[in-house]
């Protein structure tokens, strides 16, 4: 296999099954090529109770000075209802100019063309001048519970320090220069239950409909917005996603009903301080509900998950401004530096090195028939190339 050509790589990593939590030979064929270049290469399982165990790997070439890490995830979707794809969703076909496979864009791409990158300047210039390591996982798409934040506490424990991460995830939304992930907004999801009294809808004074109480609370959560965003973030958005009472009858008034929503919060917030305006407003709503007299104080619950990701801004300029001349160098465009979109393992690298991410074009990610266009593939190595080197050239400048 030629190490320098990304559709090529691309296509034998495609040909691996590795539906979360499968391996499906994704890390094997990508360790097999890590060797080839001189890594030395370790494949960690990691386990929790509950979940699947999944393995894992982590590369490294290179001993002293600088230390970039790529990271990324092996594992994809699953492909859902074959009879939605035209092609063999995990059978590498080239037609008219695009690759098409399950990872095409999320994320397999990115790696194929870091790795082919790093071949290319290796190849130009005989050796690094520092240290790059490969950090993939296998539970990315998954629970992400033994995957990336469990690799990086196991490789700091063996002593691993980084100076810059970037993530390949598809980061640009039409074409690439598009746009650089600079930061990630914060998920919190939530389950509030309200309890009610069931009866009949014609004798309403003989029971307490919940829904009455959970869309008053519901409410509440919307309106007045959290905040109006600032400068690298767009406010914080709470979205209602279910409001269910178990109920199928059109003559029975339920006797709870549950209201689930998530909320996409800056970097204004932390999961606990939103967690204590949530409850705050809440109860504010409740303490003013009309119509509780002869009914009592609403009863209400309210759970928030256990793991909710945090909101984090990169501040780097030195590695921003790398990519993103590289970017430019390359495309012609400067790219937008976004905190859009949801989360990614990026929340768990910023602990440990600041990080960006840059990759391919989204749109057909997780799609029937993902593809990536052969020129994408192409620009995206050249642009990899270029910031690899141009990193380490900025890392000897004591400016920097």
């Amino acid at each position: 296999m030629t190490l320098t050509d990304p559709a090529e790589i691309l296509s034998t990593l495609i040909r691996c099954p590795s539906v979360t939590p499968d391996e499906g030979g994704a890390l094997e064929t990508l360790e097999g090529l890590l060797a080839q270049l001189g890594f030395s290469v370790e494949r960690p399982v990691f386990s929790e109770e509950g979940t699947p165990d999944v393995e894992n790997l982590y590369g490294r070439l290179g001993g002293d000075g600088p230390h970039l890490m790529f990271a990324g995830h092996t594992d994809v979707v699953p492909p859902g209802d074959l009879s939605g794809w035209s092609r063999d969703p995990f059978g590498a076909e080239i037609s008219e100019g695009m690759l098409y496979g399950r990872g095409a864009v999320d994320m397999k791409g990115g790696i194929a063309c870091f790795l082919a990158a790093l071949a290319r300047v290796i190849g130009d210039s005989g050796s690094l001048p520092g240290s790059v390591s490969f950090l993939i996982t296998g539970d990315e798409e998954g629970p992400a519970l033994n995957g990336t934040v469990k690799l990086l506490e196991h490789a700091a424990a063996k002593g691993e320090h980084w100076d810059a991460a970037l993530v390949g995830e598809p980061t640009n939304p039409n074409e690439l220069g598009d746009m650089i992930k600079i930061g990630r907004r914060g998920s919190l999801s939530a389950k509030l239950t309200v309890t009610g009294t069931q009866g009949h809808v014609a004798y309403p004074h003989l029971a307490d409909n919940p829904l009455r109480t959970a869309v008053a609370l519901a409410a509440t959560l919307l309106d007045p917005p959290l905040d109006d965003g600032n400068a690298r973030f767009p406010a914080s958005n709470p979205e209602l996603t279910s409001i269910d009472t178990g109920n199928e009858a059109t003559n029975v008034i339920p006797g709870s009903a549950v209201v689930k929503f998530n909320i996409r919060f800056n970097d204004g917030w932390t999961a606990e301080t939103l967690s204590a305006e949530i409850e705050r407003r809440l109860k504010a709503a409740a303490d003013k509900l009309p119509g509780r007299e002869t009914r009592g104080p609403a009863r209400y619950a309210i759970s928030f998950q256990e793991r909710p990701s945090p909101s984090f801004l990169t501040r780097d300029d030195a590695l921003i401004n790398t990519l993103s001349q590289a970017v430019n160098a390359v495309t012609g465009r400067m790219p937008e530096l976004s905190t859009t979109g949801g989360t990614s393992d990026a929340r768990f690298i910023k602990d440990y090195c600041p990080v960006v991410e840059f990759g391919l074009v989204g749109k057909s990610m997780h799609m029937a028939d993902e593809h990536v266009a052969l020129a994408d593939l192409e620009t995206l190595t050249e642009i990899y190339r270029r910031f690899i080197s141009d990193w380490f050239a900025a890392q000897g400048q004591p400016d920097r």
